[in-house]
């Protein structure tokens, strides 16, 4: 069933601008050329451990204004229990030591992940405390949509994480 336009106009005096912001952002890259054409944008540069390039929001969609503070600096805090974590009993130490388990964390009643989940040393020890500053239009893009992106890179470890393990310098959680 195809809508009457006019009767939108009529009960919706806006829709233009609902229609307007409904449409997929227009992205572009650092350099300002488009996606399409730098296909291989992505790879990775093997001495910086950076992309070629990184996508954005064009100017035009930045302009529009933030939805977020505008921030440039994150810290690399690695993964980090949620939740209370305990000893893993003897049972599960037999069970699961192989894997090199070192704690489990229960998950509250009602949280749609599950029972809990185990946690190794190397887990609990990631994230180097590192501070990255990113550029203009990476921040831009952050303030403006939060969830562009589904990771970013740490300058030290020269790697690209998920955005879980990184926070703003005032703790809130990066990509929140």
């Amino acid at each position: 069933m195809i809508a009457d336009v006019s009767l939108w106009n009529y009960t919706c005096p806006n829709m233009k601008e609902v229609l307007v912001m409904m449409q997929e952002p227009k992205r572009c890259l650092l350099s300002g050329e488009s996606e399409e054409s730098k296909p291989n944008y992505r790879e990775i540069d093997p001495n910086t451990g950076m992309q070629k390039d990184y996508a954005v929001l064009c100017p035009e969609e930045r302009a529009k204004g933030y939805v977020r503070p505008y921030r440039t600096t994150y810290i690399h805090k690695g993964k980090r229990p949620k939740y209370p974590t305990r000893e893993l009993t003897k049972e599960e130490q037999e069970r699961y030591g192989q894997y090199g388990y070192v704690l489990f964390e229960k998950y509250p009643k009602g949280s749609n992940n599950g029972i809990g989940r185990f946690w190794t040393e190397e887990d609990l020890q990631s994230g180097c405390g590192t501070q990255t500053v990113m550029g203009h239009a990476l921040s831009e893009t952050y303030a403006r949509d939060p969830k562009f992106y589904g990771g970013t890179f740490c300058v030290r470890c020269k790697q690209h994480f998920p955005l879980d393990e990184f926070v703003w310098l005032d703790g809130t959680q990066v990509g929140s």
